[in-house]
Formats: structure tokens, C-alpha cells, sequence
């Protein structure tokens, strides 16, 4: 048997047998998807369905061959659906006259939270879902079903003290104001295949309870796991304040943008396909645009960084979730002379990972979710070859079906897609340095800004990058991995790697306008004003105070 054929049978072991899946993570029952819900009800498709593959591959018992699991199917809308849920959402704004948009604080948090409360009730699916569709593995899958309810618990506190804030009256120059944030109006709200859940609820959530009325598109992948949740966005909010729609991007959101009826545009995705979309739109100048885009944030190990410390925490940055992350760590500056010290290190780290299925217990590396993802990360590691890079670690780079053993790639250059291109993979290109001048000129003419990492011991060191890196990305992390947590730290990036600001108290703001109400400060319009209060004449102008 060749070395190769030897390859792809270790590999092909990794995937299960139908008698291998674990019990307590069984496949689903096939979801066959007809209903998407528009204005308060789940209307039914009757045209073309999208299969939904998982990453997750059978293998025969008898042999190494993989089958593919079908684990059900979406509506694939056209462009004539997808206008009537932006239709429903439009009336339910209703030029800012519509019941959500007018309903008070405290109501739309209650709302809220009757949702919160009924997809609890759809963990167990939720997480199952997680796994089969995306790869993720079962601690991962749970820990996103959990953060993303913290992050609406927290965005519910958020906005009952935003509301705290503005319950009081400023008297400036002789003139009483009252100020209070206002929805925007329709927001499209798009999410990513990696944390299909978490991520999309950070534009979702606060869109919804700023009152603005929502057209929400699932990921591409990990879209199959919304569908427990319909029935809790429909009894849970008004009629066509939510509006869930699927199908092709191309035809069914670029319909949307081209009626110039889309208020705020949320998008976690790639900065191509953001801009494509936002050019659709007639008025940009009243488009506001939240968006989460491209990142290729890079490690810098300096000469006075703790090399086995660093090794571990760019290791676990590099690769955790596949790699599959915005916040990934996406290549590696080390100076040239600890170069090979290092890479042995982290090689080690490789080494220590468990490539397996997403049930089992310690899987690090599992199946990817993007169809032929694994020939894509072959090509940019052949790229490198090509260009004078080697495989440091052992069956780096090793493939089949939906299954990549991670590689870590030395000496990667400029000439390689490597150092210029984002992988969203388990490729960790490392570049050494002889001048950290070297280090300082890719950051800066990078087309990307979202994080990086320094690694050092050294404050004489370390501070002057900092200020110099301070206007080039929107994080920095001293001897840790980039990340979005904790969700009450601005979430940013510069270039193409962001716009809009996402933390929790931060998407408040971008998902709402500040509005004044204000008169002269004399006897007669203070009492006026009182008697608004006093007769609860308006909502806006109410001093209540939410506990």
C-alpha cells in the first residue's frame, strides 16, 4: 500500500461507522425544511429545497470510503419572497409609528425575554445541530448555546441602564432636554457560518430590543439549527417584527438592498461580499452599516517572549475551532534566529491535538463545514511549497473528505498567498524577522486591522509597539490570543476588517439614534412638561425608572 493510500486510511478511521455515533449525540432526525416565518406566520415554501450536508462523513465498515449525511433541507426563497418579508417588517415599523418601535422600553425587554425563556427550552436541539452541521464540538457547541443567552441577559441589563441614564431631564443655557436612543427603522441582520448562533444574535438581539424591526438570514451553513427556534420568534414578538428568510444571498439580499427600504445593514462576513451588497443599495448615504469582516491578525513574538508560553497560546489561538475564526491568530513573526526553537514548540502543541469526530470527549481538530475547504487549504499549502515554505510538523497538511490535519508552514514570504490571504483554516504560516522594522511595515500596509498579539517579557519593548500599533487595529493583546471576549469590550477593527462598533452596550448604540425633546426652562413649559409626565400623555417623556 502506497504512503498516500496509508495517509488516507488513518485519516478515513477518524470518521465513524453508523454503529460508532455516540448515543447521547445521535444523528438528527432528518429536517426537512418548508416553513420560514414571515410577518408572525410560518409560511410554507413550495418551491426548491437547499440539502443540508454535514461536515460529518459515514465510513464503511468494509472499507475507507466516506458517504455523505444529509441532514435535511432548507426553503431556497426567491426574490418575490424574500420582498414580502421586507414588506412585513417595513409595516411593522410603519414609518416609525408601528407598535415595536412605540412600545416602551420595559415592554420590548419583556418580549425579549419570553423569547429568552423559550429557546432554552431548544438547547439540547440547538447544540446536536451545532455539532452535525458545523463540526463543533460538543463543549464548544454547548458553550455557544450558553454565551449567546449571557449575551442577551447582558444586553437586556445593558439597556435597562442606557434607559436609567435618560430618565432624567438636562438643563442646559436656560433650555430642559430629555434625550433617549430611538430605533433606526428595518435592519437586515446576517451571520456567519462559524458562530451561527452567537454571532448573529449580537446584531440580532440588539436590533430587535433597540426596536427596530428585523429581516434575519441565516448562515449559509449552520442554518438548519434556527429552525427550533421559529416558533419562539413567532409567539414571542409582534407580527413581522421578526421576518426569518433562507435561499441564495445573491438573489434574495440583493433584492432587499436594490428597494432602498433596508435601514441598517448587520453582516458578519467577508469585506467582498459586504461591499457588494452595500453598493446594491439606492440611498447609502441613510444605509447604516454594522458590519464583521476579513481579519489576518498576526502573533509578534519578540526576542524577550517566554518561547514555551507563547508557543501554547499561539498554538491554541491558531487552531481552536479549526482555526475557523475571525479572531484566529493567522500568521506568525518571529525573529529569525529562535525560529527553529520555536516552531519545535509548537509543533509539540500540534502534536497534542486530537483529530476526531465533534462527540467525542478531548476533539480538538473535527470535520470542516465548507464544502471543499480541504482542497482550498491544499492549494495555499502547495502555494508555499511552491515558494521555498516546509511542513514543520508530522502529516501536516494531510486530507480527506471534510477532515485537515493542521500544518504549521516554514519560512512563509511574500511571495506566498499564505502572507497575504486569510485561510479561515487549520494552515499556521510562520514568518521570521532579522528587524522588528519588518514586522511594523506589514501591520501597517496590511489591508486588514481587525487584532493582533505580542509576545514579550520586555516593557521598553512592548510599549512602543503598542502606540504604534494603537491606530492600526482595533485590539491589542499582550501575551494572549486575539478574541472577543468578554462581550463588554468593544468588538472593532480598522480597513477592511470592520465597521460599527459590537460590544454589548456598543450594538445599542449602533442599532439606535439619539433623539432630543427639549424646551425653554421657565414656569409655564415646565409645567407643561410635567403634566405630559404626570398624565403619561407620552412614553418618550416618561421619568419611570426600570429596576
Amino acid at each position: 500500500m502506497s504512503n498516500s493510500a496509508l495517509v488516507h486510511e488513518s485519516l478515513a478511521l477518524c470518521f465513524p461507522t453508523s454503529q460508532q455515533i455516540a448515543s447521547e449525540f445521535p444523528l438528527p432526525a432528518p429536517i426537512n425544511q418548508r416553513h420560514y416565518l414571515v410577518a408572525g406566520e410560518l409560511k410554507e415554501w413550495h418551491g426548491d429545497l437547499a440539502p443540508v450536508e454535514s461536515p460529518v462523513q459515514l465510513r464503511d465498515e468494509n472499507s475507507s470510503t466516506l458517504s455523505t449525511i444529509t441532514l435535511g433541507a432548507t426553503p431556497l426563497l426567491d426574490a418575490t419572497a424574500a420582498l414580502t418579508a421586507l414588506d412585513a417588517a417595513v409595516a411593522a415599523y410603519d414609518l416609525g409609528r408601528g407598535l415595536w418601535p412605540c412600545l416602551s422600553v420595559i415592554d420590548r425587554v419583556n418580549h425579549v425575554e419570553q423569547f429568552l425563556s423559550a429557546m432554552l427550552k431548544q438547547r439540547d436541539k440547538v447544540v446536536q445541530l451545532l455539532m452535525w452541521e458545523i463540526g463543533k464540538n460538543a463543549q464548544d457547541a454547548a458553550k455557544e448555546f450558553d454565551r449567546t443567552c449571557d449575551y442577551i441577559r447582558d444586553t437586556i441589563h445593558a439597556l435597562k441602564q442606557q434607559d436609567r441614564a435618560a430618565s432624567h431631564f438636562v438643563i442646559e443655557q436656560g433650555v430642559m432636554g430629555k434625550i433617549r436612543r430611538v430605533p433606526v427603522g428595518v435592519a437586515l441582520c446576517m451571520g456567519p457560518y462559524n458562530y451561527p448562533l452567537n454571532e448573529t444574535f449580537t446584531t440580532l438581539i440588539p436590533a430587535l430590543i433597540m426596536g427596530n424591526t428585523v429581516i434575519f438570514k441565516p448562515a449559509k451553513y449552520g442554518v438548519l439549527l434556527i429552525e427550533p427556534l421559529l416558533a419562539a420568534f413567532r409567539d414571542c414578538f409582534p407580527a413581522g417584527v421578526i421576518n426569518v428568510i433562507y435561499g441564495r444571498g445573491r438573489e434574495t439580499v440583493g433584492a432587499l438592498m436594490a428597494s432602498g427600504k433596508i435601514d441598517v445593514f448587520a453582516f458578519i462576513g467577508t469585506n467582498k461580499g459586504a461591499s457588494d451588497l452595500k453598493r446594491l443599495h439606492p440611498k447609502p448615504h441613510r444605509l447604516r452599516a454594522v458590519l464583521g469582516l476579513d481579519a489576518k491578525n498576526p502573533a509578534i513574538v519578540l526576542p524577550c517572549a517566554d518561547l514555551a508560553a507563547t508557543a501554547k497560546e499561539v498554538i491554541a489561538g491558531a487552531l481552536a475551532f479549526n482555526g475557523q475564526r475571525c479572531t484566529a491568530l493567522k500568521i506568525i513573526w518571529v525573529p529569525r534566529a529562535q525560529a527553529d526553537a520555536f516552531n519545535q514548540l509548537c509543533v509539540e502543541r500540534i502534536n497534542q491535538l486530537k483529530v476526531a469526530m465533534p462527540w467525542q470527549q478531548g476533539a480538538d481538530i473535527t470535520p470542516l463545514p465548507e464544502p471543499n475547504k480541504t482542497q482550498h487549504l491544499d492549494a495555499l499549502l502547495q502555494d508555499a511549497l511552491g515558494h521555498g515554505a516546509s511542513v514543520q510538523n508530522p502529516h501536516g497538511g494531510e486530507f480527506i473528505g471534510s477532515l485537515y490535519r493542521p500544518a504549521l508552514l516554514y519560512p512563509v514570504n511574500a511571495s506566498m498567498r499564505l502572507y497575504h490571504e486569510e485561510q479561515f483554516g487549520p494552515l499556521v504560516p510562520v514568518v521570521p524577522y532579522d528587524s522588528i522594522d519588518e514586522v511594523i511595515d506589514y501591520v501597517i500596509h496590511s489591508d486588514f486591522g481587525q487584532q493582533l498579539s505580542i509576545f514579550g517579557q520586555d516593557s521598553a519593548a512592548i510599549g512602543p509597539l503598542v502606540d504604534i500599533f494603537a491606530n492600526q487595529v482595533g485590539r491589542i493583546n499582550i501575551n494572549s490570543q486575539c478574541q472577543r471576549s468578554p462581550d463588554s469590550f468593544p468588538f472593532t477593527g480598522r480597513k477592511d476588517s470592520a465597521e460599527g462598533t459590537l460590544s454589548v452596550e456598543d450594538a445599542l448604540l449602533q442599532f439606535s439614534i439619539p433623539t432630543l425633546v427639549a424646551a425653554k426652562h421657565n414656569a409655564q413649559q415646565i409645567d407643561l412638561v410635567k403634566s405630559m409626565i404626570k398624565e403619561r400623555h407620552s412614553t418618550f417623556l416618561a421619568t419611570d425608572f426600570l429596576f
